[in-house]
C-alpha cells in the first residue's frame, strides 16, 4: 500500500472516529436531559433496558446508573458476538458515558405535567439513543438481544422488542399501577418514533446497493472481511460528474441489519470516498446468507 493511500485512509478514519465520537457524545447529553430533566425526578419509566433499570431503581432505591451498566453488560457481551468489537466498545463507552453522566450532570425539573413527561422524557431519550446510533453505538441492549432472538428464532426484530416491552410494561402495572404503565407506553413510543425520525427507519434491514470504479475491492472487503453475502449486477454507466459515458460497471446489493450499516459504509469509503451509496429500507427477509447465520448461530 503506497504512503498516499496511508495517509488517506488514516485521514478518512481520523474523520469517522471524530464524527462518531461527536455523535455519541451528543446522544449521551439529550439522553441525560430526558432522564433527569422529565423521567426520574417524576419516577416515570420507559421500554428496554432503560425501563428496567427504571423499574428496578424505583422498587429498590438502587442507583440508575449502576442499573444502567450492570443490566447492560450481558447485552454489551451479546454485541460483541454478533456485531463487532469497535461497536462493543462504543456501545460501552455510550452507556457507561450516559451512567456517568447522569450522576455528574445536574438537570433542573422542567415540568411536572405527567403529559410533558411522557412525550418529551421519550423524545430526549429516543434522540439521545438515535444520536447514539448514527455515531455507530446504542445507548440500550434491547436491539442487541432482539437481533441475537432473530438469528435464533422466526421472530423478526420488532416483534422481540414489542414482546420485551409488553413484559415490562406489565411488570410495572402489576408492581406499581396501571396508569404508571400506561404512561410508560406513552414515553416509549415517543422515544421509539424519536429514534425512527433521527436514524430514517426501524427497520430491521437496510438493503445497501453501491456503484463504484473500486467495485471488486468492495466485494472482497464484504465477502471475506465482513462476511456478507452480495450480489453483483452488470450495468452500464450513464452520465455522471465526468459527463455522457458508456462504460460497463458492477453494481453490487447487500443486505445488512441496521445496525451494521454505519460500520459497512465507513469501509467502503476507504476504499473510495466517492462511492455512490443507495440505501433502501426493508422489513424483513428470508433464505440467502442472513437465514444461514441465523441458523448456525454466526
Amino acid at each position: 500500500m503506497s504512503s498516499t493511500r496511508k495517509a488517506r485512509l488514516a485521514r478518512i478514519r481520523l474523520v469517522q472516529n471524530t464524527q462518531d465520537a461527536v455523535l455519541i457524545v451528543i446522544g449521551v447529553l439529550l439522553a441525560a436531559l430526558g432522564l433527569k430533566g422529565f423521567l426520574l425526578p417524576n419516577e416515570f419509566l420507559d421500554g428496554g433496558v432503560t425501563g428496567i433499570s427504571l423499574l428496578i431503581s424505583r422498587l429498590t432505591g438502587w442507583s440508575i446508573s449502576v442499573l444502567l451498566i450492570v443490566i447492560n453488560i450481558p447485552f454489551i457481551l451479546l454485541a460483541y458476538r454478533q456485531l463487532s468489537l469497535s461497536f462493543t466498545i462504543k456501545a460501552l463507552a455510550a452507556i457507561i458515558g450516559l451512567a456517568t453522566a447522569l450522576v455528574f450532570i445536574k438537570v433542573p425539573v422542567i415540568t411536572s405535567d405527567k403529559l410533558l413527561i411522557a412525550l418529551f422524557g421519550g423524545f430526549f431519550l429516543g434522540a439521545g439513543i438515535g444520536m447514539s446510533v448514527r455515531g455507530g453505538a446504542v445507548l440500550d441492549g434491547t436491539e442487541v438481544l432482539a437481533l441475537y432472538i432473530n438469528r435464533k428464532t422466526v421472530l423478526s426484530m420488532g416483534e422481540v422488542i414489542m414482546y420485551f416491552n409488553i413484559l415490562i410494561f406489565g411488570v410495572a402495572a402489576v408492581l406499581i399501577n396501571i396508569e404508571t404503565a400506561m404512561y410508560a407506553m406513552l414515553t416509549y413510543l415517543s422515544a421509539s418514533k424519536t429514534v425512527d425520525f433521527i436514524i430514517q427507519g426501524f427497520e430491521e434491514y437496510i438493503a445497501l446497493t453501491i456503484i463504484s470504479p473500486e467495485s471488486e475491492l468492495i466485494r472482497k472487503m464484504l465477502t471475506l472481511k465482513l462476511k456478507k453475502g452480495v450480489t453483483v449486477y452488470k450495468g452500464k454507466s450513464g452520465f455522471g460528474k465526468r459527463g455522457s459515458v458508456d462504460n460497463e460497471i458492477d453494481i453490487i446489493y447487500t443486505v445488512v441489519t441496521r445496525l451494521e450499516v454505519h460500520k459497512i459504509i465507513d469501509e467502503i469509503e476507504k476504499i473510495d470516498s466517492k462511492a455512490f451509496i443507495v440505501q433502501h429500507n426493508i422489513n424483513d427477509t428470508k433464505g440467502g446468507m442472513i437465514k444461514r447465520r441465523a441458523t448456525h448461530g454466526k
